[in-house]
C-alpha cells in the first residue's frame, strides 16, 4: 500500500512516500507566500519523479502549520504527532525528540509504542529556531550552511545573553565592531540556541536514546553543543528534514480501512 505525507513548514514543504513503510522517496521546497500551493508543487514533484500515478496512492496526510491548506489530504493531523510516527518508524527504540524548525522549537517524550507521552514547545518567540539562525547568518553576512562548521573553529565563544532575536542581532553587531571573530560570535550563538532547547527537553525529562529532527539537524555546530549541554548523544538520521513528512505518511497508512 501506498501513502503519502505532506509537512508544511513555515520555510520548506516536505513530501515524502512510503509503501508498506518502506521509504520510497522524499522532496523539499520552499513553502514561500502560499503554502497550498508548496504542498501541491512538492507532492506532485515527488510523484513524477517516482513515476507514480496519483491513483495509486491510497491516503496522504498533511502536517506542519498550513497543513490545513492541503485541500486534497485524506487528514490533518499535527506535527507533534506526526514527529513522533516518522522518528519511531527510522529508529523504533527512540525515547524521545528534539526537533528544531523554521519558527519554533520542540521537546517530545515518547512512550515505547511511539506514541506521544509529553511535549513541550517554545512557538511564540523566533529565538532558538531556524529563522533566528537565518537572522544570526545575515548579521554575520555568511552563508547559513557555512554555519555549523564555521563555529567548530571557535577557541572562546562569545557570551550572547539576550533571549529576543531583535536583541540578539543588536547584540551580535556589537560584537562584530567590538573585533570578536565570526567562529566566537557562531558559536556563542549556538550555545545561546542550544541553552534554549536544552531547558525545554529538560521540562520534558527526555530520556535517552534522543534523535534531532529537522532541518536545523544539518548544522553540526549546533548539534555539538546540544550534545554539550544535554550530555547525551543525539541521533541523526539522513531523513531528519523530512522526519514529520515520514511521519504523515506512516499515520497514513493507518487511516486506509
Amino acid at each position: 500500500m501506498i501513502t503519502a505525507g505532506i509537512d508544511i513548514g513555515s520555510i520548506t514543504t516536505k513530501a515524502a512516500i512510503l509503501r508498506d513503510g518502506e521509504i520510497l522517496g522524499t522532496r523539499v521546497g520552499f513553502t514561500g507566500y502560499n503554502a497550498g500551493s508548496a504542498g501541491t508543487a512538492v507532492y506532485l514533484g515527488l510523484m513524477k519523479e517516482l513515476g507514480l500515478d496519483e491513483s495509486s496512492v491510497k491516503a496522504i496526510v498533511s502536517t506542519g502549520y498550513g497543513r490545513n491548506s492541503v485541500k486534497f489530504a485524506t487528514k490533518a493531523v499535527t506535527e507533534i504527532t506526526c514527529h513522533a510516527a516518522g522518528a519511531h518508524l527510522l529508529s523504533p527504540g527512540i525515547k524521545s525528540i528534539i526537533d528544531i524548525g523554521g519558527q519554533d522549537s520542540k521537546a517530545i517524550l515518547l512512550g515505547p509504542d511511539g506514541r506521544v507521552r509529553d511535549f513541550a514547545m517554545n512557538d511564540k518567540c523566533a529565538a532558538g529556531t531556524g529563522r533566528f539562525l537565518e537572522v544570526m547568518a545575515r548579521a554575520l553576512e555568511i552563508d547559513l550552511d557555512e554555519f555549523g562548521e564555521a563555529s567548530l573553529k571557535s577557541d572562546t565563544p562569545a557570551v550572547i545573553s539576550s533571549i529576543c532575536t531583535v536583541f540578539a542581532e543588536s547584540e551580535v553587531i556589537s560584537l562584530i565592531s567590538r573585533g570578536d571573530s565570526r567562529e566566537n560570535i557562531i558559536a556563542g550563538i549556538h550555545e545561546s540556541v542550544a541553552s534554549r532547547v536544552t531547558a525545554l527537553a529538560r521540562r520534558v525529562n527526555i530520556a535517552d536514546p534522543v534523535m534531532m529532527t529537522g532541518g536545523v539537524a544539518k548544522n553540526i555546530g549546533l548539534v555539538t553543543a546540544l550534545e554539550k549541554k544535554l550530555n547525551m548523544k543525539l541521533i541523526i538520521s539522513e531523513h531528519a528534514q523530512v522526519n514529520g513528512a515520514i511521519g504523515a505518511a506512516q499515520i497514513a497508512a493507518g487511516i486506509v480501512v
